[in-house]
Parts: C-alpha cells; structure tokens; sequence
C-alpha cells in the first residue's frame, strides 16, 4: 500500500503572528481521514514506532514515503524545515496545506496551499467536510499526475533525486572504513562507529511492521567490535545478536556467543546487562539440551544481576528458572526443595514488581525497547503470580506498544512456559504430598 508522511505538529498550538490557539490533533483526524479515503496509509511523526531519536525513521519517511502532506498552520519551523527536506529529497508527490490564518512568507510565495479553517481551537463539520473533499481531490491528482510540484527540481530542472545505495553496498563501504581505521587513534573513526551502530540497533530493533535481522546486526556489530573491542556496550549487543541469529544452529551461536561474553569475565562481573546475557545463554541451553550446570549457571547469573541492582529483566527470568529448578526437585521427590523454590519464587516476583511500577509510570520518554521490556516484566509477574485478569491487562499493555516481533514472541513463550510449568509442578507435589 502507498504511503502518506504528514508533516504537521501535535496537540495544540498557538499561532504566535495572532495568537490564535489551533488544535492540530483535529487537523490531522480530517487529513488523515482524507488520505485513507484516497487509498493511503497514513502516519504522522508521534505515530511511528521507534527504539531510538526520531530523527532517522522521520529522515526516512521524508524519503520514502509516496505522498508527504506539510501542515504549516501557526507557522510551524519544524513543519516548514521538514518540507524544505522533502523538497529537496523528491521532485514530486508533496501537498501543502495550512489554516486559513497562516501568513504566507516571500519564499513561499509561490508554493500551492490548500486552505482550511478552524472554529475557535476545532474545525466545524461542514468545514470538515469540505476540507475532506478538496484535499482528497488533490491527492488524487498529484498521485496520478506524478508531475514535479518541488521548487528545487522545478528550477533546477537538470538535477537529480538522491538514490538510497543498497544494504550490501554500505556494508561494504562499512567494512572498508573499518578496515582503514583499525588502527586509527580513537575519535578518527567516530562517525563510521556511529554509522555502524545505529545501523545495527535498528536491526535487531526496527520499526514496527518489520522483522529484525540477527544476522544482518551482527555483521555491523563485528566491524564495530574490530573498531572498539573494549567498548562493553559493543560486546553485549554482540552477543545479543550472536545467540538471536541461531546461526549455522542454535546450539553453535549460543556457544559462540558464550565464548565472546567469557571475555568479560562474567562469573564476577556485577554488570546485569552482562549478568542477564549469560543467564539467557546458559538458559538456552539448558532448554536445547537439560544438563544441571547450565540451569545452575543460568540462576547464579540470573540472581546476582537482580539482586546487586534490582534489576526487574533479571528478576523475572531468576523466579522463572527458581519455578524450572521446583519441578525437577518435585519429580525427584525432593519436595522440602521445590516447596523452598517456589516460595522463593512468588516472593522474587512480588519484589520486582515493586520495581517496574514506579518504572512504568516514568517510562513515557524511554526508548521503545526499554519501555517493552518493563512493561511486559509486569505482565509476567503477574502470569506466575496466577493473578490473571491484570496479566491480561499488562499483555494488553505491552502488545499496544506494537515492539519487534522477537519481543512478544519471547515474551509470549516465557508466560506460557510458566503456566504450564507451574500446572505440573502443583500436580506433582499433589501426588507426592
């Protein structure tokens, strides 16, 4: 489906030339409306999903996107700079609107606006209506017509649109920077670094609707360990890309990626990024084949990152493995241990979730991995707390955030695992009572 961008501000604004307050969340419902009408998908900046600076998914939207709409209503900066980059980046398919009051600068002059009018800080029905039709007659026209409405390539009728260079060829070019700054002293090679890390993050995170690639991250990951192999931060995403690639199979990239964290001494180390690493890796493995160190391996790593820093990711996974360790004991017969660990368990799961509430509540400005993760920790603590009707709504809570899908897939597995380990582990000390 054809994509629309708009380019406009949120909530309302004051128009500082009349000092008029306009609501440009109405705006939008009417522009949006039209542009669905016309058969596009449309999407505004505070509706895009995205794990880091907004700038680089608004950057591509400016791009990419098959029709762009600029609202300059109360003579938005942001909104006129943002149109003046699309201007630049494609010769046709952008639309300029503003509300009836916007004082038209020289420079734009010449530029066609589609008017509309607000009511007070709202847009009246019948205003609404029309405002509706006349955009969606525009859109309609300048889709079809395909012709140049950017005054840059109106006037420079000789230039021509940037073309994006494929994956292959940037990390090709990547991998020559790199290679030619090995050995450079550090700060030379700040922005090839920055490149490859971003370029990276957003693969294992990307926007939403699209799948992340392991292997695709790990590649920039490696090139940028090759740059900064004692940048922590580097190593652990590293890993993280290593074992999520499960690549030639899972058991060989979670041995790989093993080996890169013994680097870092994870045995004694008190970092809980690094601790929650090792804990998943041993966990993993304890999965594809149940040998006793590795869930012992997986508790130690998984306890000590909770426990030296309150941390909820470590939390959960430690009551989690506690609820595994319970029902081995319990088939065993050793049930004095699997009564100790369950309780061990609940009382685990009640402390984080003293610790995600106050996270949650402050968690608006977090990137949209961190803001997943403490929200669906809340949805597990509640699932193996059996509190079922507020797991339901934390599920609800963390799907709405609309993460990558490896996020809920994780999490998903993760909740049905404890219910189902938690039904056999009654009925086994039921049996054996």
């Amino acid at each position: 489906m054809a994509t629309c961008f708009v380019v406009q501000g949120f909530g309302k604004k004051t128009d500082y030339t009349d000092g008029r307050v306009l609501d440009l969340d109405a705006s939008y419902a009417v522009i949006k409306s039209a542009v669905e009408a016309a058969g596009l998908k449309c999407v505004r900046a505070d509706e895009i999903m995205h794990s880091g600076t907004i700038d680089v998914p608004m950057y591509e939207q400016l791009l990419r996107a098959d029709l762009v709409v600029a609202d300059l209503s109360t003579s938005n900066v942001n909104a006129a700079f943002e149109l003046g980059v699309r201007y630049g980046l494609r010769p046709s398919a952008t639309i300029v609107v503003a509300e009836s009051g916007f004082k038209n600068p020289f420079d734009v002059g010449h530029i066609a606006i589609t008017p509309y009018k607000h009511l007070g800080e709202d847009i009246g029905l019948k205003e609404a209506t029309r405002f509706k039709a006349a955009l969606m007659e525009r859109i309609t026209a300048i889709v079809a017509a395909n012709a140049v409405d950017s005054p840059v390539y109106t006037y420079l009728h000789r230039l021509d649109p940037p073309r994006e260079r494929s994956a292959d060829a940037v990390l090709a070019e990547m991998a020559a920077a790199a290679a030619q700054t090995a050995a450079a002293p550090p700060g030379a090679d700040a922005q090839t670094s920055k490149m490859l890390l971003e370029t990276a993050l957003a693969k294992i995170n990307p926007p939403h609707g699209q799948s992340s690639d392991f292997l695709g991250a790990k590649a920039f990951l490696e090139l940028l360990h090759q740059q900064r192999p004692t940048d922590l931060f580097v190593l652990q995403q590293l890993a993280l890309a290593t074992y999520k690639s499960k690549a030639p199979t899972p058991k060989a990239a979670l041995l790989e990626a093993k080996a890169m964290l013994e680097r870092i001494n994870p045995q004694t180390t008190n970092d809980p990024e690094t601790l929650g690493l090792w804990g998943a890796i041993h966990k993993k493995l304890w999965d594809l084949e149940p040998r006793d160190e590795d869930l012992a391996t997986s508790i130690n790593a998984y306890s000590r990152g909770f426990y030296l820093k309150q941390d909820y990711y470590n939390g959960v996974n430690f009551a989690f493995l506690l609820d595994l360790r319970a029902l081995k004991s319990a088939r065993a017969g050793e049930r004095e241990e699997a009564i100790a660990d369950k309780v061990l368990a609940r009382r685990v799961r009640t402390e984080v979730l003293g610790y995600v509430e106050p996270q949650i509540a402050e968690a608006a400005d977090l990137p949209l991995d961190k803001r997943y993760w403490v929200t669906a920790s809340k949805w597990e603590v509640f699932v193996g707390l059996g509190r079922d009707a507020d797991a339901a709504l934390a599920e609800k809570a963390a799907r709405d955030l609309q993460p990558p899908a490896w996020m809920l897939e994780t999490t998903a597995d993760q909740t049905a695992r404890i219910r189902a380990t938690q039904a056999e582990l009654a009925q086994v000390l039921a049996a054996r009572a």
